[in-house]
């Protein structure tokens, strides 16, 4: 069966699939999705497969709509109305803008900060230093606030180190689901593919399957294998791409609170400690982490809203069938006319094969033939096989007396007689042996094609995309879509106890500096006063 690829949004999607999705984590994610609903990520696995367009005169849904209901800056901030659509630039800049916020926040923090470093240096520089003055209650609120925002980035970090971690496996689980259920639909694939080939050369008394019904067989097998190898090369491919971005988004995060954590613990120490110089130095290190932590967590913001409205648009296309939706363009499903060409073809050969059979039942096996021509049948006659099939492959009931496929092999032991040396039977029957072998090989294969019919069907309407996107919102969205919300919050708590820790430092060291200076100025003046008494 044929695929066309097509660009996917990431896990940032799906998923990702896909997934996958995934089902966006990062501009190189933009080719593999993961995404989810509501309440999660999904996420998918990415380059989709294209499925045909919809027949037109489908009405069409807008999947996500009240979801993706946002301020549009491409469109002067005005309302967003399309949905959710990966391939709209309108929807990501939509989604993009959830984060802005956090990335003024980011800008502002850089710039002010920068600047008000550059004064304090200034001040320091170029001002004279006027008498130190010392407040016990400043230099208490200080310590306190030191304290309280330092157990606040502690907390920030541990959260964003447990979400991370979480967020990672839940995402990889997702993914190994896509994974599953395309490797259960490539072995059903070539299982179709084998039955094909053994009903190729399946017969009975040398009468075998018509030479165009053959012809067929290897056309539909030819892209049954290529459709088979493409979904689970892709699929694999995929999986492996997205999980590397995965890995580095992981050992980013757990850099990231490994930094601020150590970053927030030194510095509280080295103020305690009244190391003013190494303080100022741990200051402009966290100015800058600070705000790359501010991007950091305006861009899981982003993703957490991105799969979220994946996750919402999964579920609204799994509940409108029937209608064109912007999933249509990226859905993984196995081209339309391939689909229908091998169930089609699989309905032709079990028909063909049932007549081989019956026409022998018929024709042979329930004819008493003169002596020398015929091997000694008798006895009751062999009930022919049901065909579940017309001859214009439509649906058919079985008439009374036909046997069904189902337990055809076991009604017919019955008429099997035995053989003599020359294959003629020397008991009561109409079926030698040789001939019962043929006919159940018949019954297998034609059984075996018989019971793709409802896999090949899913293919056809995309039941079994349905199928896994359901599981995905159920079972995969919500814990996905809750452990990106505690990255994006980690992050936020770590970003802003840090920044505030910043500033606790700097107060908190020259409140320590003031009152070391005045109990040092205290002590003298009383040395001296004892001093000017003993003179006296």
């Amino acid at each position: 069966m044929s695929y066309t690829k097509v660009n996917s949004i990431p896990l940032t999607v799906a998923f990702s699939l896909l997934l996958v999705s995934a089902l966006s984590l990062s501009n190189a994610l933009v080719d593999d999705v993961v995404s989810e609903p509501t309440h999660g990520v999904v996420s998918s696995v990415s380059k989709r497969f294209l499925a045909e367009n919809n027949a037109t005169g489908n009405s069409s849904l807008v999947l996500a709509a009240e979801r993706t209901h946002r301020r549009d800056p491409l469109e002067d901030r005005s309302y967003y109305t399309g949905g959710w659509n990966i391939s709209n630039d309108h929807y990501w800049a939509s989604v993009a803008y959830t984060g802005a916020p956090l990335f003024v926040i980011a800008l502002f923090w850089f710039f002010a900060c920068g600047i008000s470093l550059f004064l304090v240096c200034i001040c320091c520089c170029c001002c004279r230093r006027g008498r130190y003055g010392y407040s016990r209650t400043a230099y208490a609120l200080s310590l306190i606030f030191l304290s309280a925002f330092t157990i606040a980035a502690i907390i920030g970090s541990i959260f964003l180190y447990t979400g991370q971690g979480k967020f990672h496996d839940g995402t990889k689980d997702t993914l190994d689901y896509v994974v599953q259920q395309a490797g259960s639909t490539v072995d059903n694939l070539r299982n179709v593919s084998k039955i094909l080939a053994v009903a190729k050369h399946t017969g009975i008394s040398q009468i075998f399957l018509p030479q165009n019904v053959q012809n067929n067989i290897d056309k539909v097998d030819t892209k049954i294998s290529s459709a088979a190898e493409t979904l689970e090369t892709e699929t694999k491919k995929n999986k492996k791409d997205i999980m590397v971005v995965l890995d580095l988004v992981r050992r980013i995060l757990i850099i990231v609170a490994a930094v601020m954590l150590g970053l927030a613990a030194l510095g509280f120490l080295l103020s305690i400690l009244g190391l003013q110089f190494i303080v100022y130095i741990l200051v402009i290190i966290g100015w800058i982490l600070v705000a790359v932590t501010f991007i950091l967590c305006g861009a899981f913001l982003v993703l957490h809203n991105a799969t979220g409205d994946t996750c919402v648009a999964m579920d609204d296309w799994v509940k409108n069938p029937s209608v064109h939706t912007a999933l249509d363009n990226i859905i993984p499903c196995v081209d339309t006319a391939t689909a229908q060409e091998t169930l089609s073809q699989s309905k032709e050969v079990t028909y063909q094969l049932v007549g081989v059979t019956n026409t022998i039942i018929t024709n042979v096996s329930n004819i008493n033939l003169p002596p020398g021509v015929s091997y000694n049948q008798s006895g009751p006659l062999v009930p022919n096989l049901c065909n579940p099939f017309n001859s214009d492959k439509t649906d058919r009931k079985c008439a009374s007396g036909e046997v069904e496929l189902s337990n055809a092999t076991q009604v017919w032991k019955n008429y099997v007689c035995e053989v003599s040396a020359s294959n003629v039977c020397s008991t009561v029957g109409r079926l030698t042996p040789s001939m019962y072998d043929q006919m159940t090989a018949v019954v297998n294969v034609s059984n075996g094609l018989y019971h793709s019919g409802p896999f090949l069907k899913e293919l056809l309407d995309c039941t079994f995309l349905r199928d896994t996107f359901t599981v995905i919102h159920d079972e995969h969205c919500p814990d996905l879509s809750r452990y990106s919300k505690w990255i994006y919050i980690g992050l936020a708590l770590v970003s802003v106890s840090v920044m505030l820790s910043l500033v606790c430092w700097v107060l908190y060291a020259r409140e320590r500096r003031h009152r070391k200076y005045t109990k040092l100025v205290d002590a003298t003046s009383g040395q001296e006063s004892l001093a000017g008494k003993s003179h006296g």
